[in-house]
């Protein structure tokens, strides 16, 4: 199936405490979705800031859930994706960001338009994804990413993702340059921006709410790719990401590594688990050993018994 050429864009947005970042948005929205049909869908974690009160005052017309608690991100786009669901009826794709996200002017056509194009292997593309780039508009973001294995973990902790990166087989970050450059299908992407067809919203259902922050959105495209959708970077899209609290926050950055573990987990028997978790235990331990807070952390979380099946939380 092809996704229709006729329907809106639900424009899936998920905030908590977001005020900061929120007018700058909303402002970009239009020049981004330049060229289509869309509808902002807002699932607000209970913010205790006036995030609503600003979406309510700067964009009167968008729909907004309030979840009632800090429910996650993933229950929050499921909220959000159900709202759009139930007043459009179908939708021609979801464009999900984050709300610290500046599309460049056509962003959201682009990767609309790509959604459904043949892919390898017979599949098409279920998810885009655009070049995102850092604060100051030209540091590329390397969003692409090649599904866990123990040897890439391996590979990240002796000699470092970026640089392990330049190999396939000993990293999950591609950071060749070439790959930036065309229309690249990858095992995941970032999950700052990504359009969903609406044949991929169907064969997948909802996001996995079980990871609070961090790997829903890879579990997420792996679960497409297993059902014939593709992720691909459309290059010609543009955008800017303001993120990047992970890589400070010792206490993020310990839910990022416990839920990459137990993603793997679920699609991966004990052993070859048990060896993961090892190897990123190692990567995590010798940069605690260079003074890296958020690495001490997260190898303390990883050696302790039981981590991985800990509740999830913010």
């Amino acid at each position: 199936m092809r996704t229709p050429a006729s329907g809106p864009v639900a424009v899936v947005v998920v905030t908590w405490n977001s005020a900061a970042v929120l007018p700058e948005f909303l402002t970009s929205l239009p020049e981004g979705m330049a060229g289509l049909d869309w509808r902002l869908v807002v699932a607000d974690n209970d913010s205790a800031d006036d995030t609503v009160e600003l979406i309510r005052s700067l964009a009167p017309d968008a729909t907004v859930v309030q979840t009632g608690r800090n429910a996650g991100y993933a229950a929050g786009v499921n909220a959000a994706l159900a709202a759009a669901t139930d007043r459009e009826g179908g939708l021609r794709a979801a464009l999900v960001c984050n709300p610290d996200i500046r599309m460049r002017r056509g962003c959201a056509k682009l990767l609309v338009d790509g959604l459904g194009a043949p892919a390898a292997d017979g599949d098409r593309v279920g998810i885009s994804v655009p070049l995102l780039y850092e604060e100051d508009g030209r540091t590329l973001v390397h969003s692409l990413r090649r599904e866990s294995s123990v040897t890439r973990a391996l590979g990240e902790a002796v000699i470092g993702n970026r640089r392990a990166g330049r190999f396939p087989r000993l990293s999950e970050l591609v950071t060749d340059p070439a790959a930036y450059e065309r229309p690249t299908e990858a095992d995941w992407a970032t999950g700052a921006l990504m359009a969903l067809s609406s044949d991929c919203l169907s064969a997948c259902g909802s996001w996995d709410e079980s990871f609070f922050l961090y790997s829903e959105e890879t579990e997420y495209c792996l679960r497409a790719r297993d059902r014939g959708y593709v992720t691909r970077l459309e290059p010609t899209a543009e955008a800017v990401h303001l993120g990047g609290d992970s890589r400070v926050s010792p206490r993020l950055w310990t839910l990022l590594t416990l839920n990459r573990v137990r993603l793997y987990g679920r699609r991966h028997g004990p052993l070859a688990t048990a060896a993961f978790r090892t190897a990123v235990l190692l990567r995590e331990t010798s940069r605690a050993a260079l003074g890296r807070p958020a690495s001490r952390a997260a190898a303390a979380a990883l050696a302790r018994p039981g981590a991985l099946h800990a509740t999830p939380g913010p």
